[in-house]
């Protein structure tokens, strides 16, 4: 959240290749001669039938005719941000055999591998661009290795590069057939609204259906998935089975599991079924001119005010107090503002304490400043008799130290304080006290892709450094918004680059949230789904609040497809989201200058 107009702030993630890092591949020249029995297995190598057979990243593949190296096509992959542009194949092949992997490229860093060998993995690759070369390896597969996927790629930021005559010689495979019922299926983590489950790998597999009571729920790659979008304190059944090109094994013996009650965040004892958040700039003045406390309307259902921000960076002591008169002259006194609080929340209105916001750096990067905290943060709340805490930790607050590599059991100091003097708080409050989060997208759902600084770094180590405390905190929270504005394009669970301003944006943000999502692509490493009365959509009131204002059109949009399913254009949800909180906007301020439009719109549409 901003004091003053819009600020883009989305950093670069992957560090520039470096000619050492390239240099770790090896271009083989030349392949060895193969068996008399020896086949290509690989399917439409040559492409011409198009991209059948292939899978490529986002929309980077397609089949062209011209350039070529043999035939009348050729696959053209480009790059694009964060996407290398890879497509790849499985292909079935028998244990313990030797295989030659070939194709013909042009452009600059093409690569060409093979993973799942059972040995070790292999690639190469080929630096300038200009003719067609041949890139070459070969691999010998592992004892109980049944199928392995080639690929192609290229590297970041560089034009597209073609791909043509790719082949695999070496023995066939034996013929595929329906893998074996998954065993050992066990729950490993429950909480109040997900279930993660684990289960026995099954030989010649390739993927995994997971089934709540009877109906298919989730598919996983590996032998564990989450399960989420549960409803607290509910007891469900669930069943595995296992995939492959053959076909799907029947399902496993159902394992049960019972939610957790959860911790009051959310419940429905704290806000309306619909809820209308708004920031009111109460400690400062900008363009949208101070807005009283006694003035903001009734549509506002938690008011948060903006901001409480600490005497130093890393001292963990918050101060607040109200807009000097000089710089906002129509400022109250400190006995109508804490009058006015009561009399909103004599109406059924939360106000909280926003700690952060774009200029409040706040990093509790020791046990004295996580101690501050809490102390002086009590204090607020118990001078001007508030119901909680907004949590809106911007620019450097989070991020994790290398090596920091699990959002379940985060090691990064100013994670782990945070989180433990957000759990004081509770404590010190109980049950009804509100606990909101207001994120950039940079630190939630780019760990769809990035989290911290990689198992390589190089990486921004903020990427998706709120998740950890998103995570531990998930039954104590009340809601989560995510700012949907000044914001880069953010990769969705369609795997497609979404783009702020218009409901596609909201609808794929919002839909990560609740359907959860592999951290960092790990399937292993899932962070599970909030439930939808925990979540409310972002956005600026107004052109002049920030990057990334939504017309009304396109916020009833987002909301149709969200709650209702329809109106979704090309983005399907993963769920049917009818509990989804509401709105979250920066800020009141805005909207009253903007003549009230959003805060207007909002109970036009839920017919406040």
């Amino acid at each position: 959240m901003e004091r003053t107009g819009p600020t883009v702030r989305f950093s670069g993630l992957l560090a520039a290749a470096t000619a050492a890092v390239l240099a770790a591949g090896a271009l083989v020249a030349t392949a060895p001669a193969a068996g008399a029995a020896d086949v290509d297995l690989a399917r439409n190598g040559g492409f011409e039938s198009g991209l059948d057979g292939w899978s490529c990243t986002a929309a980077s593949g397609a089949a062209v005719s011209t350039p070529v190296h043999g035939g009348t096509k050729a696959l053209k992959a480009t790059p694009a941000g964060s996407d290398n542009a890879k497509c790849s194949q499985s292909v079935t092949v028998k244990p313990n055999s030797s295989y030659t992997l070939s194709a013909w490229v042009q452009g600059s860093y093409v690569y060409l591998g093979a993973s799942g060998t059972g040995t070790t993995d292999v690639s190469t690759w080929t630096q300038s661009s200009g003719a067609w070369k041949q890139l070459t390896t070969t691999f010998r597969t592992g004892p109980s290795t049944t199928s392995v996927s080639v690929y192609t790629h290229g590297w970041y930021g560089t034009p597209a590069h073609y791909v043509d005559d790719l082949t695999l010689v070496g023995p066939g495979g034996d013929p595929v057939v329906i893998p074996a019922v998954p065993g050992g299926l066990k729950t490993t983590a429950i909480t109040s609204s997900s279930v993660a489950l684990s289960w026995n790998a099954v030989s010649g597999a390739s993927g995994y259906n997971v089934y709540r009571g009877g109906t298919k729920v989730a598919t996983a790659t590996g032998p564990s998935a989450t399960v989420t979008g549960l409803t607290p304190s509910t007891a469900y059944s669930f069943q595995v089975s296992a995939t492959n090109a053959a076909g799907e094994s029947a399902k496993s013996a159902a394992v049960t599991a019972t939610t957790t009650a959860g911790g009051g965040g959310g419940g429905d004892t704290k806000l309306p079924a619909r809820a209308l958040v708004g920031y009111l700039h109460s400690s400062f003045a900008n363009g949208s001119g101070y807005t009283r406390m006694a003035d903001v309307p009734d549509s506002w259902d938690v008011i948060n005010l903006a901001f409480g921000e600490p005497t130093s960076v890393t001292s963990g002591d918050i101060r607040f107090a109200l807009c000097p008169v000089a710089e906002c002259p129509n400022v109250e006194s400190e006995a109508e503002f804490k009058a006015a609080i009561k009399a909103k929340q004599a109406a059924g209105k939360k106000v909280l304490i926003s700690i952060g916001g774009q200029n409040g750096q706040v990093q509790l990067a020791s046990t004295a400043a996580r101690d501050a905290f809490v102390t002086s943060v009590s204090k607020i709340i118990d001078t001007y008799g508030l119901d909680g805490l907004d949590i809106d930790f911007e620019g450097h607050s989070l991020s994790l130290n290398t090596g920091d590599t699990d959002f379940r059991s985060p090691t990064s100091p100013v994670i782990v304080n945070l989180i433990s003097a957000v759990k004081s708080l509770k404590a010190k409050y109980g049950s009804d006290f509100v606990l909101t989060m207001a994120p950039e997208t940079f630190f939630v759902q780019l760990g769809y892709q990035f989290y911290g600084s990689g198992p390589w770094g190089g990486q921004d180590p903020r990427a998706g450094a709120y998740l950890p405390v998103i995570h531990a905190l998930r039954d104590d929270l009340t809601l989560l918004h995510v700012q949907d504005y000044n914001s880069g394009p953010i990769m969705g669970l369609d795997n497609q680059y979404h783009s702020m301003g218009g409901a596609d944006f909201h609808i794929a943000m919002t839909d990560m949230l609740l359907a959860g999502f592999p951290v960092a692509g790990n399937t292993s490493r899932v962070f599970p789904g909030l439930r939808p009365d925990q979540v409310a959509i972002g956005l600026p009131a107004s052109t002049q609040a920030g990057n990334g204002h939504t017309t009304p059109a396109e916020v009833n949009k987002a909301l149709n497809c969200l709650i209702k399913k329809t109106d979704c254009g090309s983005y399907q949800t993963r769920g049917t989201w009818s509990d989804l909180r509401g709105l979250m906007t920066w800020s009141i301020n805005w909207d009253r200058f903007n003549n009230w439009e959003f805060s207007r719109n909002f109970d036009a549409y839920f017919g406040n």
